[in-house]
């Protein structure tokens, strides 16, 4: 078998691939990266989300880094990953372990470092701890591998496990970034779905901590998050826009299973999605909070940046897909906002880790300050920036087909794309094709499996239909 490390870590379904065998052979290659670091005096940080046998796939954690003299430090309940990170930089340690497969399906589990700089591991990162990993794959295929493990309650007596609560340390530090005195005197009535996951009661006392009460749904841990994903999608948040139009609440926030994600449903029961959440952030960061700086986002992320960026004088930086991108711009103190399409996002004077609760409580900073709700402001923004919207298709393919179209996407470099100039081609992440009038269209492989994604953005739904049906026909898609 293989473990590889994905854009976030390493996910696989439970009992099949996750095992604790597995586990400790991840978890071993974590201990001799961060020793190898010159970081083991500092500890390593555990977290854990809600899924099936959590509690003990951290004990585990546990036990291999304490078994390698690596000190640990460990909450006596669930985290979320942005507080995991926050605990990283609170305590000092030197990174973190967070086990959580964040939104996908019930049946699998996951785990990620964070290093010490509380952002994402970079690829080189990622690339040393898989070496370790393979070393040790190929040890135990020979029978030659041994993982020291010392047991919690020895390692206890030792003082190589140390219980920790960064719960009210985060909200304050939440505090630092967000208006929570705007929010109190807003009056606004919330409803918050943490999904059953590892956020609860992190907004709720958030909004308590400013003055507001919020109401919440799914507010209990079931492993198997009432029957679906835990992704805060509008297709998944019925529940949340159901609850919001019979209570008459103005605003309903949620969150994914590990809390790094974020949904927003505004009182017409219409879902704000991440790409406009954006947009709302950057226009009031610039607008109401008179801040500067540059905004990062990655290639599939919305150009309505770019356009407020401009008039600003701003800069956009545009990385590959994946947060850890965006986590380095962010370390950048010249960097405002960064954010991607698929729901992170942090800001300045934060972490350089996506984080659904801040994005959760900015949105409600936002509303609370404009005093109008999100679709007006939206709207205004269309007005004064011109309008886009945005569609990404997961496109299936035959796994025989796959590496005909990888070709075929390699020499991809078309004059026009449905009658519309080509102004520019890219090649960060997937191939990328901008058009004259702002539209674009991005096509990525997917690593894993005979799938491509075709991310399209323009100014009306007409002409996004037919970038989607040029790009296909000419890739065979």
């Amino acid at each position: 078998m293989t473990i590889k490390f994905g854009t976030d870590g390493w996910r696989a379904i439970m009992a099949e691939e996750f095992t604790f065998a597995n586990l400790e052979i991840v978890v071993q290659a974590i201990a001799r990266y961060v020793q190898e670091a010159g970081l083991a005096d500092r500890g390593v940080v555990i977290g854990y989300d809600n899924r099936f046998f959590a509690e003990k796939f951290a004990e585990r954690s546990a036990e291999v880094l304490t078994g390698n003299g690596i000190a640990v430090l460990m909450s006596k309940k669930t985290l979320p990953t942005p507080v995991t990170a926050f605990a990283i930089q609170h305590y000092k340690a030197a990174g973190a372990i967070m086990l959580t497969a964040s939104h996908n399906p019930p049946e699998y589990n996951g785990i990620k470092f964070i290093p010490e700089y509380a952002g994402p591991a970079m690829p080189e990162i990622t690339d040393r701890i898989e070496s370790f990993v393979n070393e040790m794959l190929a040890m135990r295929e020979q029978k030659s591998l041994t993982i020291p493990r010392l047991r919690v309650p020895k390692a206890q007596e030792q003082g190589l496990v140390r219980s920790i609560e960064p719960h009210d340390a985060y909200i304050e530090a939440l505090k630092q970034v967000v208006d929570f005195s705007a929010i109190g005197a807003s009056g606004l009535k919330i409803v918050v779905d943490p999904m059953w996951g590892a956020g609860i009661g992190y907004i709720e006392a958030s909004l308590k901590e400013a003055g507001l009460e919020g109401k919440a749904i799914h507010d209990y841990r079931d492993p198997l998050f009432g029957g679906i994903m835990p992704e805060p999608s509008a297709s998944v948040l019925t529940a949340l826009k159901e609850e919001l139009l019979a209570t008459g609440a103005d605003l309903g926030l949620a969150l994914d299973g590990d809390a790094d994600r974020f949904g927003i449903i505004e009182a017409d029961g219409s879902y704000i999605n991440p790409n406009q959440v954006l947009t709302l952030l950057f226009h009031h960061l610039l607008t109401r909070k008179e801040e500067r700086g540059k905004v990062a986002r990655t290639v599939a992320t919305t150009h309505m940046l770019d356009r407020i960026a401009s008039k600003a004088g701003l800069e956009v930086e545009e990385t590959p897909v994946g947060f850890k991108y965006i986590g380095q711009s962010l370390r950048d103190p010249a960097c405002l906002l960064g954010g991607e399409e698929s729901g992170g996002l942090s800001i300045r004077g934060h972490l350089p880790e996506k984080d659904g609760i801040l994005a959760c409580l900015l949105m409600v900073e936002v509303r609370a300050i404009a005093q109008k709700p999100l679709t007006e402001i939206l709207a205004e923004i269309s007005a004064e920036y011109g309008t886009l919207v945005s569609e990404r298709l997961d496109l299936h393919t035959l796994p025989e087909e796959k590496a005909t179209i990888l070709e075929a996407l390699k020499s991809y470099n078309p004059a026009t794309v449905a009658g519309q100039k080509v102004v520019k081609r890219l090649a960060i992440d997937g191939v990328k094709v901008l058009l004259e009038d702002g539209s674009y269209a991005l096509v990525r492989p997917s690593g894993t499996e005979p799938l491509f994604r075709l991310y399209v953005e323009a100014n009306s739904e007409e002409e996004l239909k037919a970038i989607q049906q040029d790009v296909k026909q000419a890739l065979g898609l």
